[in-house]
């Protein structure tokens, strides 16, 4: 929890009692807007030292754990690297939140989910445009479905390249809908389509939207050479951070009282609309069983569907927000590990039994 002198916790409250202070959620601290905490249970408690046991005996790199249920921390731990009043990054955790600017842009009627990416950046198009680039709306790009049979790559651009055109001119094989393949720079197209529509870069514009209710400070975003937010990658937040954008989602877009995104969203935005395979995967390569992989259970709006009834916003090297619903929970975790699945197979073994 961050500590703030005497004088700030009375002039912070005084704003409170007039109503000038609205981070946190409902039963937050209301002084520096971190979510309350709560004893554990003495089976969460044990399941905690356990898991913790096995992610050392597994030799996994993680960084910290946070565990949210009804609402209020139960067990929050920093190792390695981790650290609570420093932000992580987040890799392809940052794609929900791009995600969530395009929501609150499609709410504020500035954009919708069937508006055709070639109306939007008409500007940037490739000499000839295909039938299928023609046919690619918003909604493709948020469920990395858009038609390209590979992922365009930024790092073999040249330093000053548009990158919106890349995007553009990258062959569009598969009819829009049709065909999943995990595409970052997507994700970017959806940050400068926020951007062109809003004036805003995403950063700035989630700012008085998500960020500032949710008393979450100092989010810095990396950019393109044009500018523009990265979208799929390059944001920085706190585990905290993390954890109070699960409850929002487990919330139903509801904070503190106030319903800051519509339920409606959320719950199309967490729902399975295309089915996946782990990032850079084909259908073909797919060896395993969906009831042994969180990869194969369906993709939403730049979050992934789970078993045991969760859905979570992942990034590489083992950052993530799973948002567990049948048990009110959050878990919010950063690391550096390669094996994501065998970093959430231990939570689904040890701490999942416990928050039952």
């Amino acid at each position: 929890m961050i500590h703030v002198s005497k004088m700030a916790r009375v002039a912070v409250a005084a704003l409170a009692m007039i109503g000038l202070v609205s981070c946190g959620s409902t039963e937050a601290n209301m002084v520096d807007g971190s979510l309350p905490r709560a004893k554990s249970s003495q089976a969460l408690d044990v399941a905690f030292d356990n898991y913790l046991s096995a992610v050392q005996a597994a030799g996994q790199d993680l960084h910290s754990i946070m565990i949210v249920k009804d609402g209020k921390v139960l067990k929050e731990q920093w190792m390695s690297e981790g650290d609570a009043a420093t932000p992580h990054i987040l890799n392809s955790v940052s794609k929900t939140f791009t995600a969530t600017a395009v929501g609150f842009a499609i709410a504020e009627g500035k954009l919708s989910l069937s508006d055709k990416v070639v109306d939007i950046f008409p500007d940037k198009l490739p000499a000839e445009v295909s039938d299928n680039l023609k046919k690619v709306e918003v909604r493709h790009l948020l469920t990395m479905s858009a038609g390209h049979d590979t992922e365009p790559s930024r790092r073999s651009l040249p330093e000053d390249a548009d990158w919106v055109e890349a995007f553009l001119a990258h062959p569009f094989v598969h009819e829009p809908g049709t065909f999943f393949w995990y595409n970052s720079m997507g994700t970017y197209m959806l940050s400068a389509i926020v951007q062109k529509v809003t004036g805003e870069k995403v950063v700035d514009y989630l700012k008085p939207r998500l960020f500032d209710p949710l008393c979450i400070e100092g989010a810095t975003w990396q950019e393109s050479p044009q500018g523009i937010n990265t979208g799929g990658w390059g944001l920085y937040l706190k585990t905290e951070d993390l954890a109070k954008m699960g409850q929002l989602i487990l919330q139903g877009g509801v904070w503190n009282g106030k319903q800051l995104i519509s339920k409606e969203w959320i719950d199309e935005a967490t729902a399975k609309h295309i089915d996946c395979r782990p990032a850079g995967m084909r259908p073909e390569q797919i060896t395993f069983k969906p009831e042994d992989s969180d990869w194969l259970q369906g993709y939403c709006y730049q979050m992934w569907r789970c078993r045991h009834g969760a859905v979570r916003a992942d990034g590489a090297n083992g950052q993530y927000i799973i948002v567990m619903p049948e048990q009110n929970a959050v878990i919010a975790m950063t690391a550096n590990i390669q094996d994501m699945q065998s970093e959430i197979n231990l939570v689904w073994e040890h701490l999942l039994p416990a928050l039952q």
